[in-house]
């Protein structure tokens, strides 16, 4: 099961999570979210890990305090397709034209 944890501190790191989670079994991946320009974290995660152990982390995990902040542990949903941008004649994004 993939586990969406919200509300991580900016200084949690991908081991970090991994030492959070690992009482609860074998974790197949770690992964805390960065910005692509500036590498700095976006304040969530994921962890994937045996559907059986993830429920119990989850119930267990949601609500706490962790290095100062409150998490939200979830079991992560699928990503919903982007929309595609319009573009107008001038280049702008998601404008129509209004002329």
């Amino acid at each position: 099961m993939n586990i969406f944890i919200a509300g991580l501190s900016f200084n949690v790191t991908d081991a970090d999570l991994t030492d959070l989670f690992q009482e609860y079994g074998e974790i197949s991946s770690a992964k805390v979210i960065t910005d692509r320009q500036t590498g700095r974290s976006k304040g969530y995660g994921f962890v994937e890990m045996d559907d059986q152990e993830a429920t119990k982390a989850i119930e267990e995990l949601n609500g706490i305090e962790h290095q100062g902040r409150t998490l939200a542990v979830s079991e992560a949903k699928p990503r919903e397709p982007r929309q595609e941008r319009s573009y107008d004649n001038r280049g702008g994004y998601g404008s129509r034209n209004r002329y």
